[in-house]
């Protein structure tokens, strides 16, 4: 479980999803027995002593109308595809429940920020734009060879590292079936590697829960 305070008060809190019925007991002890009621989002709970809870269904999990049809859904194993990219690298995979069965990682170089060797500060940027957009392409053709195939079976894409990067990936045309499952969750993942992948699995199919 994972928590950090939340824009406007409050705090996110990210949990597993089999964890889900075991949070909301312990809510309920803090807080007395919730109102709750379905939400497009997932479940809203509503404490006798004014606390409230949201909790936010997985990318690909249906809200459900109650705590039993939210907890079967979130747990329910689905497919789900994933895009994680930096400048210079990206790790693209296919998660079948909690385990990742398609995986490539891909770096290229891209030279770090400071120029040397007495280069124009000018002509450095644009050589280094020039190797982050080639990798990006490369990462584009990457997910063309490794998502598109899968496209029919995922219930979800879900993307991770800098927004940037992924939407430059994504603009590519032959992508456009891609785009359409994007959950809206960014995962916040270093440079893609493949521990990263594999970790970034569990971090798609959590629970994020708004506590105030």
């Amino acid at each position: 479980m994972s928590s950090r305070p939340a824009a406007g008060g409050g705090r996110w809190v990210e949990i597993g999803p089999e964890r889900t019925a075991r949070w909301v007991a312990g809510f309920t002890d803090r807080h007395g027995p919730p109102t709750i009621t379905a939400q497009p989002y997932g479940l809203l709970l509503a404490a006798p002593d004014g606390a409230t809870a949201e909790l936010h269904a997985p990318p690909g999990a249906p809200a459900g109308a109650d705590l039993t049809a939210f907890v079967a859904a979130a747990t329910a194993p689905r497919r789900i595809g994933l895009l994680l990219a930096r400048k210079g690298a990206v790790a693209i995979g296919v998660a079948a429940g909690e385990e990742l069965t398609v995986s490539k990682v891909d770096t290229r170089y891209v030279q770090g920020r400071t120029a040397a060797g007495g280069w124009s500060q000018q002509r450095f940027a644009r050589r280094r734009d020039n190797q982050a957009k080639a990798a990006l392409g490369d990462a584009a053709d990457l997910a063309v060879r490794l998502l598109l195939p899968e496209v029919a079976t995922l219930a979800a894409l879900v993307c991770g590292g800098d927004r940037r990067a992924v939407d430059t990936v994504l603009a590519d045309r032959r992508l456009a079936p891609l785009v359409a499952l994007r959950a809206e969750r960014l995962l916040d993942v270093p440079e893609p590697r493949h521990a990263v992948l594999v970790a970034a699995v569990a971090a798609a199919r959590a629970v994020h829960i708004l506590v105030r």
